[in-house]
């Protein structure tokens, strides 16, 4: 296959999905490599260390999709990009398509192979790592006077407490957000709805930490004496509720932080909307938020790294075996089969969009082959299925 790596031009978007590391590796098992001009660059890999790796350096996106079989990027499709995808051509990117129907219709109309890279993670991203970890620095630096923080330090000075903070879900967004602030010597309450992940979170702080059941009621009582929460919550899309509403921000001090990593659209918190890493913080009945989409992008040396060891298994099976056998090898690639030559495969995409939809299995016609097991990327159902 010829394999292809764009460069995202996405506003604060500075990573890569695939270093030279995993360009030698493609290569090495044969496969021809182009990559647009300055793919790497600002995450710290300039084009000659591609091209040492075996790729061919291509100025253009519109070259790339004429050329390449497979392309992939980190970020969403941009709308000039619709027109250049070819019927057939398999797309590998975070594609979060529930929430981008415009995408999800072109990718459709044009009858590509599109993965999104978000549900594929068996491990879990380390672009959630990243932003747990990231994320929770810069939410210590939104605590600052100048920021507009009440200017607490985390773990406190002689004669002065440190800060208390609330983390909304301990999964590995959370989890990553703990291990900084507990290090850095926070006072902190864990919250999940899962109790044996909060006994597990417990045992490895040493008991050193709060935990408590996440509902609305328990955060009510908490926020008054919380600093600042963290928001690593998945939150159902549709959901017309809140963890944490608009009047519930009247319960915190003034110059409390909040950081909504998992930047959801009528997500967890009411009060969200997202903001850029030139524009990061805006305040809501005195409350700090900070809102950035791409936090991982600020460390975009250390995540592409991180990323594109995470994700190269899965370029390798597709491009090796082909798409079909991939999906039967490895189920969390299979789950996050999105479309199909005209065909929806994504479950939530077809819960909140009314889509139509069809099974990756079926369509792939390995139902009944011995597939790997995985659990569904999300708890969204739909039961309007695509009769074939």
């Amino acid at each position: 296959m010829v394999f292809g790596l764009l460069k995202d031009i996405k506003k604060g978007e500075y990573r890569t999905i695939a270093t030279p590391v995993e360009i030698a590796s493609i290569k090495a098992d044969g496969h021809t490599v182009l990559v647009q001009k300055g793919a790497g660059e600002r995450a710290g890999f300039s084009d000659e260390s591609y091209v040492e790796a075996g790729a061919e350096i291509v100025d253009t996106a519109k070259e790339m999709y004429e050329r390449c079989d497979f392309i992939t990027k980190v970020k969403e499709l941009e709308p000039y990009e619709f027109d250049m995808l070819r019927e057939g051509q398999i797309i590998f990117t975070c594609i979060h398509p529930a929430a981008h129907r415009e995408e999800v219709q072109a990718l459709l109309d044009k009858k590509v192979i599109a993965f999104t890279a978000e549900d594929s993670h068996r491990y879990g991203s380390s672009n959630c790592e990243a932003a747990g970890k990231q994320g929770a620095l810069f939410g210590l630096e939104s605590m600052l006077t100048i920021n507009g923080g009440k200017g607490k330090f985390v773990s406190g000075l002689g004669g002065a407490p440190g800060m208390n903070v609330l983390i909304l879900g301990a999964g590995v967004v959370g989890r990553a957000a703990l291990e900084v602030l507990h290090s850095l010597g926070a006072w902190v309450t864990v919250m999940d709805i899962n109790i044996g992940t909060l006994r597990e979170v417990q045992r490895m702080y040493n008991e050193k930490i709060n935990t408590a059941f996440c509902t609305k009621e328990n955060i009510k009582k908490i926020l008054p004496q919380t600093d600042m929460v963290l928001n690593c919550v998945k939150w159902p899309k549709g959901t017309n509720e809140y963890l944490i509403d608009r009047e519930m921000l009247k319960l915190m001090e003034k110059g409390s932080v909040i950081v909504d990593i998992s930047n959801d659209e009528n997500g967890a918190i009411e009060s969200f909307h997202e903001t850029t890493h030139e524009d990061p913080r805006y305040i809501e009945e005195g409350i700090v938020h900070y809102c950035v989409s791409n936090i991982p992008g600020a460390i975009a040396n250390s995540t592409s790294i991180a990323y594109a060891g995470s994700v190269l298994p899965h370029f390798k099976k597709i491009l090796n075996n082909g798409v079909a056998e991939a999906c039967v090898m490895d189920g969390y690639l299979r789950r996050s089969l999105t479309a199909y030559k005209g065909y929806l495969t994504h479950e939530e995409t077809s819960a909140i969009q009314n889509r139509p939809w069809i099974r990756p299995e079926d369509i792939l016609n390995i139902a009944d082959r011995n597939l790997d097991p995985a659990p569904p990327a999300t708890v969204t159902k739909s039961d309007n299925f695509i009769k074939l």
